[in-house]
């Protein structure tokens, strides 16, 4: 079948009899209630026909009066249940058929040609119904539909259909039964369907004492919250850790347990007012786009400026100006915040960097000097997703973390992959990705590669990929670092593999997104990854297109003392700076006269010592230099104080480019010797500095890029790569650079930072150079 593309709208009605029509809608449409509503429309509208799945498409054939007929198509072309996305229509004229009425008709779909399903939020229609005193499912905190409920955690097979789900063990009741065969009912075949009486249920566990039964065990979590508490709930994707937002001492509590002093901590907030933000807008200065996104149907985490005002504890992202807000999404968390009627601190059930736990036990083991109490239930999660988060980037809401509801992200590759390939993705943030054909699929996020429990999760979602699409792969491909955890897991799986380099996997991420031919200069900036040359790159523009990476302009080099100590210690990359320039700084008495004196002697000698040219280690220095953060307590602390920082003091309207010169391989690169001085600068106010650093990169990239354009006539630019997370960056780049006349493309679908890497991987393997 030849590529669908939207077609002009429905045909117009013919002049009279009867006749008949056939659409090709391809999209999000499959595990959505597609089908049942096709079905209810058709029959509203008095129509005979039928509708299936075809591969990764649905067609429909429907036929009847025209005017008729004519109504139905533009329904069809006016959207569709919620949490669908339909991509493209084609319409055409059909021939008629002998039918007696409308019908779905069995899917011709093998499991490669399905889409998965990702988690949705529960509809209006349930919730109506949880809070309707009257309704069976009175509030049954796992009522769904076709419309909303998990897909992704519970699936074990495609296609997806309840036998091959964990709701597998509950057999429907007889009034449920009746529900999901009836194809005018909105349950007609959710396959998550349940009740009271035939599905999950509710369990608290507090110490020694168990209480059964989803009242009795909500009302002993509510209390629990009330009374300062922190306990950890058993949600969709797995745990979350929750505390009354508005009780410092229990926010206090929950950062002592956990060893998390400084990271911001998520909220879920309650459904308030007509479009349900009421109480988000009492948090934080909620513009359009932050509207829309926390209403998207992937109910994500949303990074949004705080009101000072905010009703909730100082502690909920101590030295920071955003926080991060979400609207409930499932049935139970609705519950919650209902009842108690305040936001509650939503974080992680897991242990640091890892994926969240997602069974009972487990849970009770890692968490059990964290969590006050346990609110289990006992749907099965056939593995973990975390909530995703979302960012106003550059003018458009941009993923920060892939997850529950937006995961796994389908996405086409630029060029086919010769045979099925597998993707393991970076150290940090880590998804992994299938591809097979033109086609990818990338995962969830599943954290650092660190831990045994992390790669033990890679190496499930790894295989639970290949199986519910059907595709083993045959060939796998992993960073470039072989000391990744992932990367040797993967050159032990007895496939053909390949190693792409970290910053070529970042830029043909961007490219593979954004498609074109054109030549693409691509600034990968970020903490570290490594390079051709075996030192740290992450200061680089490479220019070209995927398979054919150029390094054309970078920044000058300097070591990190300690190495990967340097990533929670951000006055290691300060004080090289100020080795590196013969400068002065007391702040690095933060490690001793004496070990700072063994640590300069292991620099000297270049021990443990490599070299670098990672912005985000540029970032951490000028933290630390402005006295902002000279020891983090997770990645990514400096870089966030100082864009804060930054922002309050804004920045200044016009910069000076750092002095750049090319190397002996052609490379321009851009000399970070001024910014020490300027840093260092005691007579300005460290927030103007901080805004002035800023100002000075952005201004930097815009001036290598005109350099470049210059020698080869570049027209586009990308920016990728972690720090590009930082707004105010990334703002006034993109500014500065279609000031200049270049188109500018950052990620839209994927995060900028490494959750993009196992992407790149299989767009640069498919083009054969690796």
């Amino acid at each position: 079948m030849a590529p669908l593309q939207p077609d002009r709208g429905p045909m117009p009605p013919p002049a009279s009899g009867e006749r008949a029509q056939r659409w090709h809608i391809r999209g999000r449409v499959q595990g959505v209630g597609f089908r049942p509503y096709v079905y209810r429309l058709a029959h509203a509208h008095g129509l005979a026909g039928w509708v299936r799945n075809e591969g990764a498409t649905i067609v429909v054939h429907a036929q009847g009066a025209p005017p008729a007929l004519f109504a139905f198509g533009t329904a069809l072309h006016a959207g569709g249940p919620p949490a669908a996305r339909v991509l493209g229509i084609r319409g055409e004229a059909a021939a008629r058929e002998r039918l007696g009425g409308f019908e779905i008709r069995a899917s011709r779909v093998t499991a490669a040609q399905g889409h998965l399903p990702v988690d949705l939020f529960a509809c209006d229609e349930c919730l109506a119904e949880m809070r309707d005193p009257a309704s069976r499912r009175h509030r049954y905190p796992f009522i769904n539909c076709t419309q909303c409920g998990p897909r992704y955690t519970l699936m074990d097979a495609l296609p997806y259909d309840r036998s091959r789900t964990t709701m597998r063990g509950f057999a429907l009741c007889g009034d449920c039964a009746a529900e999901f065969a009836d194809p005018l009912d909105r349950r007609f075949h959710a396959q998550p369907l349940a009740c009271a009486r035939c599905g999950p249920t509710l369990r608290w566990q507090d110490g020694a004492t168990g209480i059964a039964g989803c009242e009795a065990a909500l009302a002993a979590a509510i209390a629990a919250l009330q009374c300062g508490r922190v306990i950890a709930m058993r949600g969709v994707g797995g745990y979350h850790l929750l505390c009354d937002a508005t009780q410092p001492a229990a926010i206090e509590q929950l950062r002592r347990r956990k060893r998390r002093p400084f990271k911001p901590l998520a909220l879920v907030v309650p459904w308030r007012g007509a479009d349900g933000l009421a109480y988000a807008d009492r948090l934080a200065h909620l513009l359009p786009a932050h509207r829309a996104a926390l209403r998207d149907p992937a109910r994500p985490l949303v990074l949004a400026r705080c009101r000072e005002d905010a009703p909730v504890g100082q502690g909920i992202a101590p030295g920071l100006d955003e926080i991060a807000l979400m609207l409930p999404y499932s049935p139970l968390l609705h519950l919650l915040v209902d009842t108690l009627g305040v936001a509650l601190v939503a974080t992680s059930g897991n242990r640091s960097g890892e994926p969240v736990f997602t069974e009972p036990d487990e849970a009770e083991e890692g968490l059990r000097d964290i969590a006050d109490g346990f609110l289990h239930h006992d749907r099965d999660i056939a593995r973990p997703a975390e909530d995703p988060l979302v960012r106003l980037v550059a003018g458009a809401i941009r993923p920060v973390r892939l997850g529950r509801g937006n995961a796994p992200l389908e996405m086409r590759l630029p060029r086919p992959v010769a045979a099925p390939t597998l993707a393991v993705g970076a150290f940090g943030k880590n998804t992994v990705a299938l591809a097979w054909g033109d086609r990818a699929v990338i995962s969830p996020h599943i954290g650092e590669m660190g831990s045994p429990r992390s790669q033990q999760v890679l190496a499930q979602v790894c295989s639970d990929l290949q199986h519910l699409y059907g595709v083993p792969a045959q060939r796998v491909v992993h960073d470039a670092h072989p000391g990744f955890p992932n990367s040797v897991w993967a050159q032990r799986l007895g496939l053909p593999s390949a190693a792409i380099w970290h910053h070529h996997a970042h830029a043909a991420a961007l490219a593979g997104e954004i498609g074109g031919n054109e030549p693409l200069l691509c600034f990968t900036w970020d903490g570290n990854g490594l390079g051709p040359d075996r030192s740290l790159w992450g200061g680089e523009a490479l220019l070209g297109g995927p398979g054919a990476w150029q390094r054309v302009a970078s920044f000058r080099r300097f070591r990190l003392p300690g190495g990967e100590k340097s990533i929670l210690q951000p006055w290691r990359s300060a004080i090289s700076l100020c080795w590196e320039t013969g400068r002065q700084w007391s702040g690095g008495a933060v490690a001793g006269p004496a070990a700072l004196h063994t640590l300069r002697v292991a620099w000297d000698s270049r021990i443990n010592a490599p070299t670098t040219t990672a912005i985000g280690r540029l970032f951490d220095a000028a933290a630390a230099l402005l006295d902002l953060c000279a020891t983090a307590s997770v990645e990514g602390e400096a870089p966030m104080r100082l864009e804060a920082a930054a922002a309050r003091a804004g920045l200044p309207e016009r910069a000076l480019a750092l002095p750049m010169a090319r190397d002996a391989q052609g490379i321009w690169r851009a000399d970070w010797e001024p910014l020490v001085g300027e840093l260092l600068d005691r007579e300005t106010a460290p927030a103007v500095r901080a805004a002035a650093f800023h100002a000075r990169l952005a201004q930097t990239l815009c001036d290598q890029a005109l350099l470049l354009r210059s020698e080869c006539g570049v027209a586009r630019v990308g920016l990728c790569g972690g720090v590009f997370q930082n707004a105010l960056l990334a703002q006034r780049a993109q500014d500065l650079l279609e000031e200049a006349g270049f188109a500018v493309h950052l990620p839209r679908l994927l995060p900028v930072n490494d959750a993009a890497v196992s992407y790149g991987q299989l767009v640069e393997a498919a083009t054969h150079a690796c």
